[in-house]
């Protein structure tokens, strides 16, 4: 009986690895492509109902934006071409319940290689036709002090 608890232990745990890496992976995907300027890539790992949205924090108080997904794709037309941005993932805290996941991912943003803001970014995933698509992205944004 104990051999049968652990093996089904074991089999759970590895599922529940295979899911964590599966949303791990659609977040670097979306990353790919956003450091590419790849709105192909993106859309890749985005459902097409996707919600954007940030809390900019700044010197006149917080507030919270909507951005409309198109005007969010449009936006990498419109960055100069000698303009490198990365945004670098801290950290991964991914949580999975069924068709539903999120994922907490500290960041710091850079522009030419300079610190521009920090923050996290949190994403749900719903699991559609064995894919884990962004439903909903929002993320904190404060800028650095220097």
């Amino acid at each position: 009986m104990k051999k049968i608890f652990l093996m089904l232990t074991f089999c759970f745990s590895m599922v529940s690895f295979a899911q964590k890496t599966e949303v791990e992976h659609a977040v670097k995907t979306f990353f790919e492509g956003f450091h590419a300027k790849d709105t192909l890539k993106i859309k890749s790992v985005c459902h097409e109902a996707m919600i954007l949205q940030s809390i900019i924090e700044g010197q006149k108080g917080t507030k919270l934006v909507d951005e409309k997904t198109s005007e969010f794709y449009k936006s990498f037309s419109t960055f100069p071409k000698e303009m490198k941005f990365e945004e670098k993932i801290l950290s991964y805290n991914i949580q999975i319940d069924g068709k539903m996941a999120h994922a907490w991912t500290p960041y710091e943003f850079y522009i030419n290689g300079k610190l521009s803001h920090s923050g996290v970014n949190a994403f749900t995933f719903f699991k559609e036709n064995d894919v884990w698509k962004i439903i909903h992205l929002v993320d904190t944004r404060r800028k650095s002090v220097k």
